[in-house]
């Protein structure tokens, strides 16, 4: 199996912590350059310093707060126009906080939208034309299993996922005839600092432990547990490999078989 990533370079968004972080990680020891995007420079300077250099690659860092889109708009243009390629795209971004629909505020809506979908499609616009002049294009986006089955107390995050999968997939049929493909990973419960923020509001809301509602979350699971963020990186790792090239289009939950819908 043809899993190498020699001589193609990822941009990881939210690579400082959890899933981006461990999916930079992953992309490295396959042999990718590796450019970590994030708001914290000093994170992003320690998660450098855990990608593999084995393969002679050399890594780097953009800063970047998606609350400001044209801001990123402006960083990436500049990456791009100074003569840099981008072969696979990890669209990754932190959720909005919980809380039932009927009370987000219009301002909730928009701010998740600009952070999610608006700055994904910054960066695809931006980085698009050079995976096909390279011959390589990998896109992948970090969404949630909501998009096939709503998720209860998070009603802004499962708004915003569901337009962020309809434009990946419309994406999808517009790019997939250069040779690039857009999917989307699902991540279930995974053991994350956003799961354990989630865990902590529902903990200070209704008086239950956050262990105890951390065990009920990994019961929802047939496989009765969450999971690591490093099991999510190897989906998209596969996603963002050579041996991807005819899968296109699709998600792919990783949550241990919770979601109920096919």
């Amino acid at each position: 199996m043809n899993i190498s990533l020699i001589n193609k370079t990822a941009l990881v968004c939210g690579s400082t912590q959890g899933i981006g972080m461990a999916t930079a990680i992953k992309l490295a020891d396959m042999g990718a350059n590796v450019i970590l995007v994030a708001r914290n420079e000093e994170k992003m300077k320690e998660v450098k310093q855990k990608l593999s250099t084995t393969n002679g690659q050399i890594h780097g860092y953009l800063v970047s707060d998606f609350t400001h889109p044209n801001a990123l708009k402006e960083i990436i243009t500049t990456f791009i126009n100074a003569g840099n390629k981008i072969n696979i795209l990890i669209n990754n971004t932190g959720g909005p906080k919980g809380g039932p629909i009927i009370d987000a505020t219009t301002d909730e809506f928009i701010n998740t939208f600009n952070q999610h979908l608006i700055c994904n499609h910054i960066l695809v616009q931006a980085i698009y034309p050079g995976m096909i002049e390279s011959g390589y294009g990998r896109i992948i986006n970090v969404i949630s299993t909501s998009v096939k089955q709503p998720l209860p107390n998070l009603g802004v995050s499962n708004t915003i996922r569901g337009a962020v999968a309809s434009w990946s997939k419309t994406l999808a049929g517009e790019l997939g005839q250069y040779g690039i493909t857009v999917n989307n990973v699902l991540p279930g419960a995974t053991n994350t600092i956003r799961l354990q923020a989630i865990a902590e509001a529902k903990s200070a809301k209704t008086g239950e432990s956050v262990s105890d509602i951390f065990e009920e979350m990994a019961g929802e699971s047939p496989m009765k547990r969450i999971a690591e963020p490093e099991e999510v990186a190897a989906a998209i790792a596969f996603l963002a490999s050579p041996e991807a090239s005819y899968i296109n289009g699709i998600n792919v939950p990783v949550d241990g078989g919770r979601t109920k819908s096919l």
